[in-house]
């Protein structure tokens, strides 16, 4: 089994992922710094004390997820759950590699195009800040109405998703992004679709879905969000020849 420095690791994701174009609400890179050397990176949605814990038993020398830790506006203090997160990785001397909105915007390792993939989704433009949210159509002929693209989605993503809008409607132009951002249906709205596919779902969306025309589906945050680590970790693991293995903590949001 071969091996990456940690440091040669990071610098080698920041160009990949472009982390310095993003205005983001936590720290991309290397959050937690664990031993120098990797050979088994372990990955996994949100950096969770189960998760965590399942690291330190499969021996990782690293963990690679979307969801770190140190988000703007928390609380600063390492204290109850946080210590004791940032306790058992230390401990283990394990380092802990995030990446969020660089992780749902690439091209080909994001969340954004897993989701496109999973769904089969064919992306024909790009909106939002850094083009972060994706416009497209959907490829299965079969799918013609939003009941038939609920349905779709419960198969391919195993969760059975809220619809808000006319089910008898035509699917139309659909736009999506992963994960929390309802607060995106205006600008899908604008970009033209006629439905917009996301996590999580707010109490205001579901007013803006129904005065707009634009029907909303909440696909769930953790559903919507498994592809981008499960991709990047691969891609780590052909290019520099370590192991990688995915842990998908379940999370019913």
């Amino acid at each position: 089994m071969k091996s990456v420095n940690r440091d040669e690791l990071a610098q080698f994701l920041a160009k990949e992922l472009q982390v310095n174009c993003f205005r983001d609400y936590c720290p991309n890179g290397v959050q937690v710094e664990g031993r120098s050397t990797i050979k088994h990176i372990v990955s996994g949605v949100t950096a969770s004390l189960a998760l965590l814990e399942k690291a330190v038993e499969m021996q990782a020398d690293a963990i690679l997820v979307h969801h770190g830790y140190f988000w703007r506006g928390e609380d600063m203090r390492v204290i109850g759950q946080k210590q004791r997160r940032l306790k058992l990785l230390l401990e283990n001397d394990i380092s802990l590699f995030a990446y969020h909105l660089p992780l749902d915007n690439h091209a080909e390792l994001g969340n954004n195009i897993g989701l496109a993939r999973r769904l089969g989704l064919t992306a024909d433009g790009r909106f939002g800040e850094n083009d972060l949210a994706w416009l497209g159509t959907v490829d299965d002929k079969a799918v013609t109405t939003l009941a038939d693209l609920a349905l779709h989605i419960e198969l391919k993503l195993g969760r059975k998703p809220l619809l808000i809008g006319d089910p008898a409607a035509a699917v139309g132009r659909v736009a999506w992004c992963t994960g929390a951002a309802q607060n995106m249906l205006d600008q899908a709205i604008t970009a033209g679709a006629s439905v917009y596919l996301s996590g999580e779902i707010s109490e205001p969306t579901v007013h803006l879905a129904r005065e707009s025309g634009v029907a909303y589906i909440a696909c769930g945050h953790h559903a919507t969000e498994r592809f981008g680590v499960q991709s990047l970790g691969a891609f780590i693991a052909d290019t520099f020849g370590v192991q990688h293995s995915f842990v998908d903590i379940d999370n019913p949001v």
